[in-house]
């Protein structure tokens, strides 16, 4: 037969078809496996009030880190370091109503019945804030974008400089200037615009602010970018650095200031000189300006956080320079001065024995009267603060048109510690009578005290930590300068004058402040009052009344505050006689940081109840 082409496989053996057979036998016996449960998916618990509420404001803080770049930078949060938004654009502008209005309607949503009492009040402080943002864009401060006391181009030199809060430490704190400063341009050509703008809108500043910051541009604007304040930085490259570092950040500084950043503060510069001051107004008080009257109304309630009236507050202005004088009058007798308060106020003016003989004797008597404070402090105060502060004289480009002394809070992290700033310009003017009075406002147990303890109070949400009620904030102020005999400084009665002229002085910008922007004041009658009723310098009293020109409404937080406090005080005394405790009572005033003038009133009458009932 013929082969077969298919090829054929052998027939399975019997051994193997028998192990087949077993192994399906086996497979058939064989148990199901049985599969790992699924493991139920446990869900975190929903968040407590509380925690959701937290979570609320960190949200609220982020947001408004991110339209303030700058905030984040003075409050010591590098990450925005690099950024310089145009925040007097438009589109910033509603950018940051809208936010202003999402974070009001998502706070009053907030239940406060299921919050403790230090919520409640971290929520009844942000609707303040934010109900007081939303009333104040209505009024348009875009169109007056600089002055001579409060100026973005001194602002930007002071940062570009090293000497203010932007760091300059690592090479990215170099790098992130860089960016920064490279906005420069376009902020100052906004600001043009929107002066432009308010020419046409009749919306702009008094001449006499104008003319003043002329010579604060001028004194930045140097040929030589080896020798402008922008440079600074490039002076005090750290050593660690490497040498193609240090190279290439020289370079790179020197193009920006002299490419960009002196270009625009000449432009700038030019502009305010050739264009805008012609268009300034001969008027020195809101009220000229168009709505000026609700708008000083709204930075009256804004300051001071009370609905007084600018003729109420201008009458108990009146009555304390009254009241004042009477004190003053006190010590005059005291010392046995043969003259009148008038006269008794051109000695102190005069008198060669008040004045400083240089800036160096001038700081070494500030930094002598930490040591001879620090020791009367613990029987006022149980809550004090880490941080610790520098005295630094004022940069000379902006010592002319500031005031007397300034405070500027440390950084969240540590690596700055506060400063207080000490003006030194027409040093015959900066008097020794003037000095214990001065740091017991800025440093201790003043600004430094509160705004630095109130930083580390990290229990609280940020925005109330590095946040702030003007009245309260400078309310302790003045109320720190009554403490001085407390704490044992005005030995001297000179000294004590000092402090009485000091007060007279918050007292009488009451009458002035009011007097300018809702009566007609002229400059030269507020100078006039000023100087008949104190004994400050011709050079302090110019500086003063420019100043409230400039910022209206802020000079009435000073006397309200301090008023408030004093009240307050006087009522717990009052109450609690014999377990009146003053540092409890220092302790309640600071522990909750900077809050209304209303919700200080409501606590601290809790406080006295608490006390009462013990």
């Amino acid at each position: 037969m013929p082969k077969s082409k298919f090829k054929t496989t052998a027939a399975p053996t019997r051994c193997a078809l028998l192990a087949a057979a077993l192994a399906l036998a086996l497979a058939a016996c064989a148990p199901v496996p049985v599969q790992p449960p699924v493991p139920a998916v446990v869900l975190p618990p929903p968040p407590t009030p509380a925690e959701a509420l937290a979570q609320l404001f960190t949200d609220y803080w982020e947001d408004g880190l991110r339209l303030n770049p700058l905030s984040a930078t003075f409050v010591g949060d590098p990450r925005y370091n690099h950024l310089l938004p145009n925040t007097l654009g438009a589109e910033h502008r509603a950018e940051v109503l809208a936010a202003s209005l999402k974070w009001r309607n998502r706070i009053a949503e907030v239940d406060t019945s299921v919050l403790s009492e230090q919520d409640r009040l971290s929520v009844q402080i942000a609707l303040h804030d934010l109900d007081d943002e939303i009333a104040g864009a209505r009024f348009p401060s875009w169109l007056q974008p600089i002055n001579q006391f409060y100026s973005i181009p001194n602002q930007l030199a002071q940062l570009g400089s090293g000497t203010s809060a932007q760091p300059f430490k690592t090479v990215q704190d170099y790098d992130n200037w860089l960016q920064r400063g490279a906005a420069i341009p376009a902020l100052f050509d906004q600001a043009i615009a929107n002066m432009r703008e308010g020419a046409k809108a009749g919306v702009v500043q008094p001449r006499v602010l104008m003319v003043k910051v002329l010579p604060q541009l001028d004194a930045l604007i140097l040929d030589d970018p080896s020798k402008t304040l922008f440079y600074k930085p490039v002076t005090a490259l750290p050593a660690e650095f490497s040498a193609e570092d240090k190279a290439r950040l020289t370079t790179a500084y020197t193009a920006l200031i002299k490419d960009q950043l002196l270009p625009a503060y000449r432009g700038l510069r030019d502009f305010i000189r050739d264009e805008y001051l012609p268009q300034t107004r001969a008027s020195v008080g809101l009220k000229a300006l168009p709505d000026g009257a609700a708008w000083y109304a709204y930075r009256v309630r804004s300051t001071t956080s009370t609905d007084l009236t600018p003729e109420q507050i201008h009458q108990i202005g009146l009555d304390e320079v009254a009241r004042i004088h009477g004190e003053m009058r006190k010590v005059i007798k005291e010392l046995r001065f043969r003259g009148d308060l008038k006269k008794f106020f051109h000695f102190l003016d005069t008198d060669k024995r008040f004045e400083f003989e240089s800036e160096t004797e001038l700081l070494a008597y500030y930094n002598g009267l930490r040591d001879k404070l620090m020791a009367g402090v613990p029987k006022l105060f149980a809550l004090t603060p880490k941080a610790g502060f520098e005295i630094r004289p004022v940069e000379a480009f902006r010592n002319k048109s500031a005031a007397g002394g300034s405070y500027m809070i440390p950084s969240e992290d540590g690596s700055r510690p506060g400063v207080f700033y000490v003006n030194t310009y027409d040093l015959p003017s900066r008097k020794t009578w003037d000095a214990e009075d001065l740091f017991l406002h800025e440093a201790i147990p003043g600004h430094h005290y509160q705004l630095a303890l109130q930083q580390e109070l990290t229990d609280l949400p940020k925005f109330r930590r590095f946040g702030g009620v003007t009245a309260f904030v400078e309310g302790w102020g003045l109320y720190a300068e009554s403490l001085g005999k407390e704490l044992g400084v005005y030995q001297d009665p000179y000294d004590y004058f000092g402090y009485l002229q000091n007060e007279l002085w918050r007292a009488i910008r009451l009458v002035v402040d009011t007097g300018l922007h809702s009566k007609g004041w002229s400059r030269q009658q507020v100078i006039k009052y000023m100087l008949a009723n104190s004994a400050q310098s011709d050079t302090q009293a110019v500086s003063e009344a420019e100043r409230y020109m400039a910022i209206p409404g802020q000079a009435l937080a000073y006397k309200l505050g301090e008023l408030k406090l004093k009240e307050l005080r006087k009522r717990a005394e009052t109450a609690l006689g014999p377990k009146f405790d003053i540092r409890g009572f220092h302790t309640e005033v600071l522990k909750d940081g900077a809050v209304p003038l209303g919700v200080l009133e409501d606590k601290i009458d809790r406080w006295i109840a608490v006390q009462q009932g013990g």
